[in-house]
């Protein structure tokens, strides 16, 4: 099947309308795209967090295909659990195709309280994908920081005040802590680039062996935008340099899947959004962000040209 809009809009399956996502949310879409590209019968394993509280609420589901709900921590260690039985029943003739199993976690679910148990199962070989719908922060329970959370955003546990100018520290980097695991396949997306992520999506559900990807979605409630500018701001994270877009195969390879032409300042991204309004009027502040931008991109360049790609 080809990865355009129209066949792809063609497949029938898809999470069913009626969920309870909030207007401007953008994981919805990440899911679509997942359901529409995988090439063979999925299952999936959902930590808590806002995709699992809006797409289940008891007696209904918006899911198509068998899923199961794990706590925070577990839900790779629950999607090791059911790619290895599904492995057996199929070595035994129980099964006579095997599905691909996928586990999904919001950033505070995967950066923080599930890393864990998704490094261990990275480290055995699990044959899985590992999706994270990384909103930067624990928006289901109230809009707490998490260490997905940029510095300098404001959050119910670091506001912007007297006290605190918003979060103090950096974004960890999970991605590059993903690579460094030297998994087969793993990727930076965004739901802006939809094009991008679903070809992603395809090559990590066809890949053997651990694959991750971490997908940028902005929240409305907790970045404070239109509901209408969720693309729009998604997009401006990409432009900006703030979220580039590539991915690594064995941990080595580095590819830039999409190089700005003209890269706008962060700032551009920063203005857009409430939880950054405090931050505008210190220019220090925004220089020491667009000074962590620049030194990532540099790296990721880096790494990428001595890779053989293409880097301008």
């Amino acid at each position: 099947m080809a990865l355009n809009l129209r066949e792809l809009s063609k497949r029938a399956e898809g999470l069913a309308p009626g969920h309870r996502a909030c207007a401007g949310c953008g994981f919805p879409m990440i899911i679509r795209l997942l359901l529409a590209t995988a090439p063979e019968p999925v299952v999936v394993v959902n930590a808590t967090g806002c995709l699992e509280v809006v797409s289940t609420i008891y007696p209904y589901s918006a899911w198509p295909v068998p899923w199961l709900h794990n706590a925070f921590e577990n839900a790779a260690a629950t999607a090791s659990g059911v790619e290895a039985a599904a492995r057996a029943l199929q070595a035994r003739g129980r099964l006579a195709r095997r599905p691909k199993v996928v586990a999904i976690g919001g950033d505070g679910g995967t950066y923080d309280i599930g890393l864990q148990s998704l490094s261990g199962a990275a480290e055995r070989g699990h044959d899985f994908l590992y999706i994270c719908y990384n909103n930067e922060g624990y928006m289901n329970t109230g809009i707490q920081r998490s260490s997905a959370t940029p510095q300098g955003a404001r959050t119910t546990t670091s506001p912007a005040g007297a006290v605190l100018p918003g979060k103090v520290q950096p974004r960890k980097d999970l991605t590059e802590i993903m690579a460094a695991h030297r998994m087969p396949y793993v990727a930076q997306a965004s739901i802006s680039h939809w094009g991008d992520l679903a070809k992603k999506l395809r090559r990590a559900l066809t890949t053997s062996g651990p694959t991750f990807i971490n997908v940028l979605t902005p929240c409305q409630p907790g970045w404070d935008y239109p509901p209408d500018q969720l693309v729009e701001i998604a997009r401006l994270a990409v432009e900006t340099r703030y979220w580039p877009l590539y991915e690594v195969e064995d941990g080595a390879r580095y590819r830039l899947t999409y190089i700005p032409r003209e890269p706008l300042p962060v700032r551009a991204w920063l203005e857009r959004q409430g939880r950054f309004k405090h931050l505008l009027a210190d220019e220090a502040r925004v220089a020491e962000l667009q000074a962590w931008v620049d030194d990532n991109w540099a790296r990721l360049t880096s790494r990428a040209a001595a890779s053989g790609e293409r880097v301008s």
